[in-house]
């Protein structure tokens, strides 16, 4: 037996008023997922515990079998993990954005999480001029992919609020500075930053073709090394994971997997699709399971586009679902396929909540009992529902035959 697992991160939504009041996933052509859907089992997943933060990081690791209240200590150790950062016990990661302030009077917005989804080599040029400015014995920072990056504290402070960008853009930052703990120490690090990235050539560069500067650092998702058994240990199954994020990357690394790096995965909507798709197939030759994870229709949701978000939606149902299962058919004597978002995130809100999210899982051979769209209805007639979102891979593994 193969298993496929496929997040389209973010994918379900709120009722969209300009879509008639009906959801990106509603509207969107997804032939192949509804296939899926109406000839296999149809559920909902709640993939955030009540109490976590509805995030990425909190969802996959719920997908991949794991319980958050046991094993999630944030977010950044996680990305970590993907770029081969090493932390000691001592150690606390930040998460670390390059984002787009706008200066406004006495005022300063975050204008843009992503700094115009800056370009990786561009990022790693301000990153290092970051860390040659503010590293010192305890403070050091890393590149990573597009606008997320790390920053590594030895000794530092975990016990800080800190709000992700995402969260907030277009709102006054000084509400949602770090709160708690050395926080003013955080803070100077994220002003002395402005000073450093606001006359850079990169960002002289970007202005200049019309692009958003990356003009300071933001610093979140704090967290000390995690310590998960390998999904080898739990499931007796050896797998790959596919993402272009290092946040995914990362749960793969903690967890076992082997890390694919797909030529032109970029995490936004001009990802490469059908490499996604060519290299799970090719994975799963040598592994028995494979995990595809989308960042497209999240960052369509961050962005408040419902248009980009139906294009996401359908390019993954036409270019990655149904080129899996053209393929896995003449490939595969065997093998299932589980489709599910992590979390919803709404164009109305523009970041994460932490509804439940319908799943469908899909064995070769199946016939078809009846007709349904895969879409957030599934929720009001599901087949099974899982409140503890990390039972779902058993669910998927071992029940569902």
């Amino acid at each position: 037996m193969k298993y496929i697992v496929v997040v389209p991160d973010g994918a379900t939504d709120y009722p969209v008023e300009e879509l008639g009041n009906l959801t990106p996933l509603q509207v969107a052509n997804t032939p192949n997922m509804d296939f899926i859907a109406s000839n296999g089992l149809v559920g909902s997943v709640r993939t955030i515990p009540k109490g976590f933060p509805p995030g990425s990081d909190v969802a996959n690791l719920s997908i991949l079998g794991y319980n958050p209240k046991i094993y999630y200590t944030g977010r950044a150790p996680i990305e970590a993990a993907s770029m081969g950062v090493s932390l000691s016990d001592r150690d606390v990661a930040f998460r670390c954005n390059l984002v787009t302030l706008k200066f406004s009077g006495r005022q300063i917005l975050m204008d843009d999480y992503s700094a115009g989804h800056i370009s990786t080599e561009e990022a790693k040029i301000l990153i290092e001029e970051i860390n040659k400015e503010l590293a010192n014995e305890t403070i050091k920072f890393f590149s990573g992919v597009s606008y997320r990056h790390i920053m590594l504290w030895k000794d530092g402070s975990e016990d800080l609020e800190c709000t992700p960008p995402h969260d907030i853009t277009g709102r006054e930052i000084s509400r949602y500075l770090p709160i708690g703990k050395n926080s003013n120490f955080l803070k100077s690090l994220i002003f002395k930053s402005i000073e450093i990235l606001k006359e850079h050539p990169v960002n002289k560069k970007r202005v200049s073709e019309g692009k958003k500067p990356a003009n300071s650092i933001w610093l979140w998702g704090q967290g000390k090394k995690p310590n998960l058994p390998s999904f080898f240990e739990k499931y007796g199954l050896t797998g790959a994971l596919i993402s272009a994020v290092d946040l995914t990357k990362g749960l793969g690394v903690l967890v076992g997997f082997h890390i694919i790096n797909v030529p032109g995965a970029t995490g936004w909507i001009d990802t490469n699709y059908e490499g996604k798709a060519d290299y799970a197939l090719g994975a799963l030759e040598r592994v028995d399971l494979v995990y595809i994870h989308i960042e497209a229709p999240d960052e369509a949701g961050h962005q408040g586009d419902y248009k980009l978000k139906i294009k996401a939606l359908e390019d993954i149902d036409r270019r990655v679902v149904g080129r899996i299962l053209e393929k896995a058919q003449k490939k595969f004597k065997d093998f299932k396929i589980l489709i599910l978002p992590d979390h919803p995130t709404p164009i109305k809100v523009r970041t994460h909540t932490a509804e439940p999210v319908p799943f469908i899982i899909y064995r070769s051979n199946n016939v078809e009992k009846r007709k349904i769209k895969f879409s957030e209805e599934i929720l009001d007639f599901s087949e099974v529902v899982i409140e503890d979102g990390y039972k779902l891979m058993d669910l998927f593994i071992k029940g569902y035959v």
